[in-house]
């Protein structure tokens, strides 16, 4: 029985070459443009008790990387070898990617034979299994969370109105932003009643103008894609062997990004968005016609635009905009 190979880039013809190529020398190749349509065939497979014995991705794709994507197999599918394939590889990418166990690193452009040559150094799986416990299921959101935005529209009061609004009961995060708006609020409440409450609060404040009030909904995730992100961000809170404690990326926000989406192309810019290295957390509003992110201060300095420019060429996406958080504080 030939060895079952799954392929993911995001460029046709490298699919096309890799499979013909693999399957002349006796592999059973699929090929998959993406990291999400790759998650779905994984898990196919599992189900389904076919499994694969190699995973071959690119790194730099439009939705997931490919170490991030090494990441989560790594905890899903332990026995499954992985080889990454780049062009626009170096030595440090080579050894975050080798630092996982039976993982090799090719780079482009290469020959079948050295192809080959690389997957016969790896030792092949017998089959995947998915072995996410329980703990690394998606977590339910239990309390009710809302986003305000504000315009102050007494100058003479605005860090009187500032400190009022953190100060209130439910308000757990208030940034002075610039853009259209001059205040953000995120608001939390453990049921309908007590978040009405809150909001009557925000309202109550002299000298503001409530622009908008949106609620957090769960996402409407494919099930494979849900429980993918729900490893991927348990592995990342869990911190490197030997590395330093990590200060709080909530104290390092710089600012919002708010998406305006198609909501036929939420599961792709949301998750897009989630595997951002910048971004701390998104959350869907508007029924899925909106996503607001937030941008850490960590490793994202002077990178906000570059973000912004990623997420404007995404399918789906209408329109982003930025509300950079000014320090009220200094």
């Amino acid at each position: 029985m030939s060895q079952r190979v799954l392929i993911i880039d995001d460029e046709a013809e490298i699919r096309r070459n890799l499979t013909f190529g693999l399957t002349q020398e006796g592999y059973s190749c699929t090929a998959c443009p993406d990291g999400i349509s790759a998650i779905h065939e994984l898990n196919r497979s599992c189900r389904e008790g076919e499994g694969y014995h190699y995973l071959i991705t690119d790194i730099f794709m439009p939705d997931i990387d490919g170490l991030k994507i090494l990441k989560v197999i790594k905890r899903s599918f332990p026995d499954l070898p992985v080889l990454i394939i780049t062009g626009f590889g170096d030595e440090g990418l080579e050894a975050e990617a080798k630092a996982q166990p039976n993982t090799g690193f090719l780079d482009k452009p290469f020959e079948i034979p050295q192809l080959v040559e690389a997957l016969k150094a790896l030792e092949p799986a017998a089959g995947t299994v998915v072995c996410v416990s329980a703990d690394e299921a998606p977590a339910v959101r239990q309390a009710m969370t809302a986003y305000v935005t504000l315009r102050i529209g007494d100058r003479e009061r605005d860090m009187a109105i500032y400190r009022e609004l953190s100060g209130l009961e439910g308000v757990a995060a208030c940034d002075a932003v610039r853009g259209d708006v001059d205040i953000i609020c995120r608001l939390e409440a453990a049921d309908e009643a007590a978040m009405e409450a809150v909001e009557q609060r925000v309202r109550g404040v002299e000298g503001i103008e409530v622009v908008s009030v949106s609620r957090v909904e769960r996402p409407k995730l494919d099930k494979d894609v849900d429980q993918f992100i729900a490893v991927y961000r348990k592995a990342l809170s869990e911190p490197a062997e030997g590395a330093e404690e990590a200060t709080d990326p909530v104290a390092a926000v710089r600012s919002y990004v708010i998406v305006d989406i198609d909501k036929e192309y939420f599961q792709q810019v949301f998750t897009t968005l989630s595997f951002l290295d910048e971004v701390l957390f998104c959350d869907m509003v508007d029924g899925g016609a909106k996503l607001i992110g937030i941008v850490t201060e960590a490793g994202a300095y002077g990178k906000t635009p570059k973000i912004i420019e990623k997420l404007s060429q995404i399918d789906g996406v209408l329109r982003v905009k930025e509300a950079g958080i000014i320090n009220l504080e200094d």
